[in-house]
């Protein structure tokens, strides 16, 4: 990773940070290469349970640096850092279909751990999609939020459309990214785009990922897989995989320590 992104494991949690904070953790190429770089990462390390993303500083991430605007202005399809504003008429996809761009925010559902997203301040554009492939939100009750991209003659292109259909009603997704209008943590809450609405969002967030850290991992990550299914399958092919997932759970080791620790009443010891 570069000077945009710190992650620090501890106890199976991945601590992953933006701390771009003088530029409210905007998107620039480098920012980019950092998030791939520390999703990449955490998808090969066998030791996580759990991840948590936030921003340094004033806020979570103020979406595209502007410099990448200023150069749309004058009429380019490339951004300031020399990529970030054409990334969507490059060729090169990754097996799930993302540009560079949008693989910054989609690799964070393929990291096979719960990832949970700590937003304060602001998650405009593509901060707010970023926040969006995790899969929970925390979030401060005056965070200020939006799908900003039509303010500057866009659409959502990080994987925006994707992620928000299955959280939020249609007619509310397209009101959203239509207006462009900010809302607040409260109201994100009760549109089903925040998971909860809480006063220290990093705090409670890296409670939770210590809490999941101390179930099942085998079982964690299969609930993930499962989730992620979920939201492309139909009913036969996710009945299917749920038999699948707990076939191979019943009598596997982790499976066996967490029903012994049960019975025996004390906290179970996973191994890696």
């Amino acid at each position: 990773m570069n000077d945009r992104v710190t992650m620090d494991i501890q106890d199976g949690v991945a601590d992953v940070r933006l701390v771009r904070a003088d530029k409210m953790n905007a998107l620039d190429g480098a920012m980019f290469d950092a998030l791939i770089e520390a999703g990449e990462r955490l998808k090969a390390e066998p030791g996580v349970r759990a991840a948590v993303l936030s921003g340094d500083g004033r806020a979570f991430c103020a979406g595209l640096d502007m410099g990448s605007f200023q150069s749309m202005a004058s009429g380019e399809r490339r951004g300031a850092d020399g990529g970030t504003a054409g990334e969507l008429l490059t060729p090169k996809r990754t097996e799930g279909g993302s540009n560079r761009a949008q693989h910054a925010v989609m690799v964070w559902r393929e990291v096979p751990v719960p990832v949970i997203a700590a937003v304060h301040g602001v998650a405009f554009g593509g901060g707010f999609q970023l926040a969006l492939g995790c899969d929970l939100r925390f979030v401060t009750a005056d965070a200020r939020m939006a799908v900003m991209e039509i303010k500057w003659g866009l659409v959502p292109d990080m994987g925006g459309m994707v992620l928000m259909r299955g959280l939020v009603r249609d007619d509310v997704a397209r009101e959203l990214t239509w207006t462009g209008r900010i809302f607040s943590g409260e109201e994100a809450l009760s549109m089903g785009l925040a998971t909860r609405v809480c006063a220290d969002p990093r705090d409670e967030a890296l409670a939770l990922a210590r809490e999941i850290a101390g179930k099942s991992p085998t079982a964690i990550r299969a609930g993930k897989r499962l989730f992620n299914l979920a939201a492309e399958a139909d009913q036969r092919q996710i009945l299917l995989h749920e038999s699948q997932e707990q076939g191979a759970l019943i009598g596997s080791t982790h499976q066996v320590e967490a029903v012994m620790a049960n019975l025996e009443k004390r906290a179970p010891a996973f191994a890696d």
